[in-house]
């Protein structure tokens, strides 16, 4: 094993994903040859045992390879540019903790955190599906409705540490029937993720046809020749080439790439594209669509990725 005091490996880097149910490694080369990977539950509500878990796994991880990598997390919230402190996570214990500061006393080394969307992103800029694209959007379609940005393969934060939460802006060009909107548990109503997220379409099926439905049943319904389902699904695809338009005025990326559950729908590669070019302000539009390379995998991975090759030396 290798001696604590020589420092990180920088040949190897550590990701984390750090999320409400489970807490996972991957352990990567240079070249991007997953080396190790493994998880285990997280202690839910419960900070200081976060903590510590998150240590014994990467020393697990260490103790196996014989040497100690440079770490990067991904957690589903963000730090305060205010406060240093973390905000705006689903698991709530972590918010208003100096997370980054305690990770990095309990390894032992500094430790770089981003938001699981930029984990995303960075991940399929890195060596996925927008590989070599200069400016990527990746878009988290699931149980809410995020994103990242990334910029010469550079996660995008800002100054308030919320590059990318398109979902909590207002739907773009809606219809009559789209205004107010549903509430939204921000406090506003009408934002993006009350629509195009999964709870959010399977609401829009209920409130039509009283029938509680998950996403996943609504497109299997659809499949199946459902006309109300197969309206819905119609309803969720022109939606989607709104929002995606305005970030393409709004950014101009190269690759817009899709996560989370509904992700894996190919009507959304199919029809999206040929869409939304009615919404954006010009005479063509070169952005790519495309699903994931990695898949679930993506957001561990990006959160290795926050190290760059060459980056960390031993000490």
């Amino acid at each position: 094993m290798s001696n604590p005091c020589d420092g990180p490996d920088p040949t190897i880097r550590i990701g984390v994903d750090l999320g409400g149910t489970k807490i996972e490694t991957i352990v990567l080369a240079n070249d991007g040859q997953v080396l190790d990977r493994r998880r285990i539950p997280t202690p839910r509500d419960d900070y200081d045992s976060t903590i510590a878990a998150v240590a014994e796994l990467v020393g697990a991880v260490e103790r196996d390879l014989g040497r100690s990598g440079l770490v990067g997390v991904g957690i589903p919230g963000t730090l305060s540019r205010a406060t240093g402190l973390v905000k705006n996570a689903n698991s709530t214990w972590l918010n208003g903790r100096p997370l980054d500061r305690d990770l990095a006393a309990a390894l032992g080394r500094p430790v770089r955190l981003q938001n699981d969307a930029n984990c995303f992103a960075v991940s399929e800029a890195a060596d996925g599906a927008a590989a070599g694209a200069r400016v990527v959007f990746g878009v988290i379609l699931g149980t809410g409705v995020g994103a990242g940005i990334v910029i010469d393969g550079q996660p995008l934060d800002g100054p308030n540490g919320i590059a990318g939460e398109w979902g909590h802006n207002p739907l773009p060009w809606p219809t009559d029937d789209e205004r107010p909107g549903p509430p939204c548990y921000c406090g506003l109503s009408g934002c993006i993720e009350t629509f195009l997220s999964g709870p959010g379409f399977a609401a829009g099926y209920r409130r039509e046809t009283g029938q509680a439905v998950a996403a996943e049943a609504i497109v299997q319904r659809a499949a199946d020749g459902d006309a109300v389902a197969v309206h819905h699904l119609e309803r969720y695809v022109d939606r989607l080439s709104r929002g995606l338009a305005q970030v393409i005025n709004i950014l101009d990326p190269d690759v817009i790439v899709l996560g989370g559950g509904l992700s894996n729908l190919d009507i959304l590669y199919e029809q999206v594209p040929s869409r939304w070019h009615s919404h954006v302000f010009s005479d063509r539009v070169d952005t790519r669509l495309t699903p994931p390379h990695h898949g679930d995998s993506s957001g561990v991975r990006g959160a290795a990725w926050l190290w760059r090759p060459g980056e960390g030396h031993r000490t």
